[in-house]
Protein backbone atom coordinates (compact mmCIF):
# COMPACT_ATOMS: atom_id res chain seq x y z
CA UNK A 1 0.00 0.00 0.00
CA UNK A 2 1.37 3.49 -0.56
CA UNK A 3 1.75 6.02 1.62
CA UNK A 4 -1.15 8.68 1.17
CA UNK A 5 1.35 11.33 -0.27
CA UNK A 6 2.90 8.93 -2.99
CA UNK A 7 -1.05 8.01 -3.59
CA UNK A 8 -2.03 11.06 -4.03
CA UNK A 9 0.52 11.89 -6.87
CA UNK A 10 0.08 8.79 -8.47
CA UNK A 11 -3.51 10.03 -8.71
CA UNK A 12 -2.06 12.94 -9.93
CA UNK A 13 0.00 11.46 -12.85
CA UNK A 14 -2.66 9.00 -13.73
CA UNK A 15 -5.04 11.97 -14.80
CA UNK A 16 -2.05 13.96 -16.49
CA UNK A 17 -1.39 10.98 -18.96
CA UNK A 18 -4.93 10.94 -20.61
CA UNK A 19 -5.05 14.48 -22.28
CA UNK A 20 -8.37 14.56 -24.63
CA UNK A 21 -7.41 17.79 -26.07
CA UNK A 22 -4.84 15.45 -27.89
CA UNK A 23 -7.33 13.64 -29.35
CA UNK A 24 -7.66 14.54 -33.51
CA UNK A 25 -11.70 15.36 -33.55
CA UNK A 26 -9.77 18.99 -31.76
CA UNK A 27 -7.27 19.12 -34.96
CA UNK A 28 -10.82 19.79 -36.92
CA UNK A 29 -12.29 21.70 -34.59
CA UNK A 30 -9.11 24.41 -33.72
CA UNK A 31 -8.72 24.34 -37.23
CA UNK A 32 -7.36 28.18 -37.60
CA UNK A 33 -8.96 28.91 -41.17
CA UNK A 34 -12.39 28.32 -39.28
CA UNK A 35 -12.75 25.66 -37.57
CA UNK A 36 -15.86 23.66 -38.23
CA UNK A 37 -19.13 25.08 -36.89
CA UNK A 38 -21.29 21.84 -38.02
CA UNK A 39 -18.58 19.73 -35.81
CA UNK A 40 -18.74 21.86 -32.58
CA UNK A 41 -22.22 21.84 -32.58
CA UNK A 42 -22.21 17.82 -32.62
CA UNK A 43 -20.00 17.70 -30.18
CA UNK A 44 -21.30 20.46 -28.14
CA UNK A 45 -25.16 18.36 -28.35
CA UNK A 46 -23.03 15.52 -27.19
CA UNK A 47 -21.10 17.32 -23.84
CA UNK A 48 -24.72 19.11 -22.61
CA UNK A 49 -25.61 14.74 -22.02
CA UNK A 50 -23.04 15.08 -19.82
CA UNK A 51 -23.36 18.25 -18.11
CA UNK A 52 -27.00 17.18 -17.53
CA UNK A 53 -26.04 14.53 -15.34
CA UNK A 54 -23.37 16.44 -13.22
CA UNK A 55 -25.04 17.67 -10.45
CA UNK A 56 -26.25 14.10 -9.88
CA UNK A 57 -23.38 12.88 -9.24
CA UNK A 58 -22.07 15.76 -7.17
CA UNK A 59 -25.21 14.92 -5.10
CA UNK A 60 -24.84 11.27 -4.50
CA UNK A 61 -21.22 12.28 -3.46
CA UNK A 62 -22.43 14.56 -0.61
CA UNK A 63 -24.84 12.24 0.26
CA UNK A 64 -23.14 9.59 0.84
CA UNK A 65 -19.59 10.86 2.21
CA UNK A 66 -17.97 9.05 5.16
CA UNK A 67 -15.45 12.17 5.86
CA UNK A 68 -17.12 14.65 7.68
CA UNK A 69 -14.22 17.59 6.92
CA UNK A 70 -15.19 16.82 2.75
CA UNK A 71 -18.68 16.72 3.24
CA UNK A 72 -19.10 20.82 3.39
CA UNK A 73 -16.93 20.77 0.43
CA UNK A 74 -19.16 18.79 -1.24
CA UNK A 75 -22.05 20.93 -0.28
CA UNK A 76 -20.45 24.16 -1.71
CA UNK A 77 -19.80 22.03 -5.11
CA UNK A 78 -23.63 21.27 -4.88
CA UNK A 79 -24.38 25.05 -4.14
CA UNK A 80 -22.45 26.89 -6.79
CA UNK A 81 -23.62 23.54 -9.43
CA UNK A 82 -27.50 24.40 -8.81
CA UNK A 83 -27.45 28.24 -8.23
CA UNK A 84 -24.12 29.71 -9.56
CA UNK A 85 -24.15 32.04 -6.82
CA UNK A 86 -20.48 31.95 -5.88
CA UNK A 87 -19.16 32.70 -9.69
CA UNK A 88 -22.15 35.31 -9.93
CA UNK A 89 -23.29 33.81 -13.04
CA UNK A 90 -26.24 31.16 -13.10
CA UNK A 91 -27.00 27.42 -12.68
CA UNK A 92 -24.59 25.79 -14.93
CA UNK A 93 -27.05 23.38 -17.05
CA UNK A 94 -28.12 27.05 -18.03
CA UNK A 95 -24.98 28.54 -18.72
CA UNK A 96 -24.17 25.25 -20.98
CA UNK A 97 -27.28 26.23 -22.66
CA UNK A 98 -26.48 29.44 -22.93
CA UNK A 99 -23.21 28.06 -24.79
CA UNK A 100 -25.68 25.78 -26.96
CA UNK A 101 -27.88 28.62 -27.99
CA UNK A 102 -24.56 31.02 -29.03
CA UNK A 103 -23.73 28.52 -31.73
CA UNK A 104 -27.10 28.88 -33.20
CA UNK A 105 -28.75 25.38 -32.04
CA UNK A 106 -32.64 26.06 -30.98
CA UNK A 107 -33.68 24.72 -27.93
CA UNK A 108 -36.15 21.81 -29.51
CA UNK A 109 -33.41 20.55 -30.93
CA UNK A 110 -30.97 20.64 -27.94
CA UNK A 111 -33.39 18.53 -26.02
CA UNK A 112 -33.96 16.45 -28.55
CA UNK A 113 -30.71 15.15 -28.47
CA UNK A 114 -29.27 12.53 -27.18
CA UNK A 115 -26.05 10.72 -26.49
CA UNK A 116 -24.25 8.48 -28.20
CA UNK A 117 -23.21 5.10 -27.15
CA UNK A 118 -19.74 6.01 -25.86
CA UNK A 119 -21.41 8.95 -24.14
CA UNK A 120 -24.15 7.33 -22.67
CA UNK A 121 -21.14 4.49 -20.96
CA UNK A 122 -19.28 7.25 -19.46
CA UNK A 123 -22.89 8.35 -17.86
CA UNK A 124 -23.69 5.01 -16.86
CA UNK A 125 -20.46 4.31 -15.40
CA UNK A 126 -20.05 7.39 -13.13
CA UNK A 127 -23.95 7.32 -11.91
CA UNK A 128 -23.36 3.86 -10.90
CA UNK A 129 -20.05 4.31 -9.39
CA UNK A 130 -21.66 7.49 -7.29
CA UNK A 131 -25.21 5.32 -6.21
CA UNK A 132 -23.04 2.72 -4.89
CA UNK A 133 -21.58 3.63 -0.84
CA UNK A 134 -19.78 0.80 -0.95
CA UNK A 135 -17.72 2.00 -3.84
CA UNK A 136 -17.97 5.47 -2.75
CA UNK A 137 -13.71 6.19 -3.28
CA UNK A 138 -14.50 4.87 -7.04
CA UNK A 139 -17.10 7.38 -7.61
CA UNK A 140 -14.80 10.11 -6.36
CA UNK A 141 -12.24 8.92 -7.86
CA UNK A 142 -14.13 8.93 -11.30
CA UNK A 143 -15.86 12.58 -11.04
CA UNK A 144 -13.84 14.66 -8.37
CA UNK A 145 -10.57 13.70 -10.05
CA UNK A 146 -11.08 12.10 -13.81
CA UNK A 147 -14.08 14.10 -15.04
CA UNK A 148 -13.10 17.90 -13.49
CA UNK A 149 -9.56 16.94 -14.04
CA UNK A 150 -11.18 17.40 -17.77
CA UNK A 151 -11.62 21.07 -17.83
CA UNK A 152 -7.58 22.08 -16.51
CA UNK A 153 -6.42 20.73 -19.78
CA UNK A 154 -4.25 22.94 -22.29
CA UNK A 155 -2.69 23.41 -25.18
CA UNK A 156 0.05 26.01 -25.45
CA UNK A 157 -0.83 27.43 -22.46
CA UNK A 158 -4.67 28.09 -23.38
CA UNK A 159 -7.51 26.56 -22.20
CA UNK A 160 -9.80 24.49 -24.57
CA UNK A 161 -12.61 27.13 -24.52
CA UNK A 162 -10.17 29.97 -24.93
CA UNK A 163 -9.11 28.13 -28.49
CA UNK A 164 -12.44 27.51 -29.09
CA UNK A 165 -13.86 31.49 -28.43
CA UNK A 166 -10.77 32.39 -31.01
CA UNK A 167 -11.57 30.25 -33.85
CA UNK A 168 -15.87 30.90 -33.93
CA UNK A 169 -15.94 34.42 -33.05
CA UNK A 170 -17.29 33.26 -29.35
CA UNK A 171 -17.73 36.27 -26.70
CA UNK A 172 -16.57 35.53 -22.85
CA UNK A 173 -20.51 35.75 -22.11
CA UNK A 174 -20.85 33.12 -24.56
CA UNK A 175 -17.99 30.67 -22.93
CA UNK A 176 -18.62 31.23 -19.26
CA UNK A 177 -19.65 27.91 -18.80
CA UNK A 178 -16.31 26.89 -19.34
CA UNK A 179 -14.41 29.44 -17.83
CA UNK A 180 -16.20 29.22 -14.44
CA UNK A 181 -15.26 25.11 -14.85
CA UNK A 182 -11.73 25.96 -15.40
CA UNK A 183 -11.32 28.58 -12.24
CA UNK A 184 -13.37 26.20 -9.87
CA UNK A 185 -12.51 22.77 -11.02
CA UNK A 186 -8.14 23.41 -10.07
CA UNK A 187 -9.74 23.34 -6.19
CA UNK A 188 -12.59 20.75 -6.83
CA UNK A 189 -9.34 18.07 -8.41
CA UNK A 190 -7.58 19.03 -5.13
CA UNK A 191 -10.45 18.12 -2.89
CA UNK A 192 -10.71 14.97 -5.23
CA UNK A 193 -7.40 14.27 -4.38
CA UNK A 194 -6.93 15.00 -1.19
CA UNK A 195 -10.47 13.22 -0.28
CA UNK A 196 -9.62 9.98 -2.29
CA UNK A 197 -6.18 9.62 -1.02
CA UNK A 198 -7.06 10.00 3.01
CA UNK A 199 -10.49 7.60 2.76
CA UNK A 200 -8.88 4.32 0.62
CA UNK A 201 -7.38 2.55 3.74
CA UNK A 202 -6.27 -0.58 1.71
CA UNK A 203 -3.89 -1.92 -0.98
CA UNK A 204 -7.09 -2.68 -3.14
CA UNK A 205 -9.01 0.57 -2.58
CA UNK A 206 -5.66 2.12 -3.88
CA UNK A 207 -6.00 0.17 -6.48
CA UNK A 208 -9.44 0.51 -7.47
CA UNK A 209 -8.76 4.57 -6.89
CA UNK A 210 -6.34 4.50 -9.55
CA UNK A 211 -8.21 2.06 -12.17
CA UNK A 212 -11.40 4.39 -11.43
CA UNK A 213 -9.25 7.74 -12.42
CA UNK A 214 -7.52 5.77 -15.83
CA UNK A 215 -10.78 3.65 -16.56
CA UNK A 216 -12.58 7.24 -16.63
CA UNK A 217 -9.96 9.32 -19.08
CA UNK A 218 -10.26 6.33 -21.30
CA UNK A 219 -14.28 6.51 -21.13
CA UNK A 220 -13.71 10.64 -22.23
CA UNK A 221 -11.11 9.79 -24.71
CA UNK A 222 -13.45 6.82 -26.18
CA UNK A 223 -16.09 9.62 -26.37
CA UNK A 224 -14.41 11.39 -28.62
CA UNK A 225 -13.72 8.63 -30.80
CA UNK A 226 -17.28 7.52 -31.13
CA UNK A 227 -17.75 11.25 -32.27
CA UNK A 228 -15.50 11.58 -34.44
CA UNK A 229 -16.83 7.75 -36.21
CA UNK A 230 -20.07 9.56 -36.17
CA UNK A 231 -19.44 13.08 -37.42
CA UNK A 232 -16.26 12.92 -39.32
CA UNK A 233 -16.93 9.20 -41.35
CA UNK A 234 -17.14 8.65 -44.55
CA UNK A 235 -20.99 10.67 -44.35
CA UNK A 236 -18.73 13.89 -42.69
CA UNK A 237 -20.46 15.65 -39.78
CA UNK A 238 -23.61 16.66 -41.84
CA UNK A 239 -25.54 13.58 -40.53
CA UNK A 240 -28.59 13.91 -38.76
CA UNK A 241 -28.32 15.51 -34.63
CA UNK A 242 -29.17 12.13 -32.79
CA UNK A 243 -33.02 12.86 -31.37
CA UNK A 244 -34.92 10.70 -29.11
CA UNK A 245 -37.70 8.77 -30.06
Amino acid sequence: MLEERAFKEELRQVLHRHLTLSHPIFRELLDPSGGRIDLLRQVTLQGYQLTKHFLDYVEHLFFHCPLPRFKRALLINVYEEETGRLSKTDNHVVLMQNFIRALGIPDGVRDAATPLPATRALIDYRLAAVRDPARYHIGAAAVMIASEGQNLETHAGEARHELLGKVYGLSEADLLFFSVHQQEDVGHVEQGLNLVSELCSSATMQYEALDAVDHTCRLFYAMYDNMHREFCGAGGPGGAVRRGA
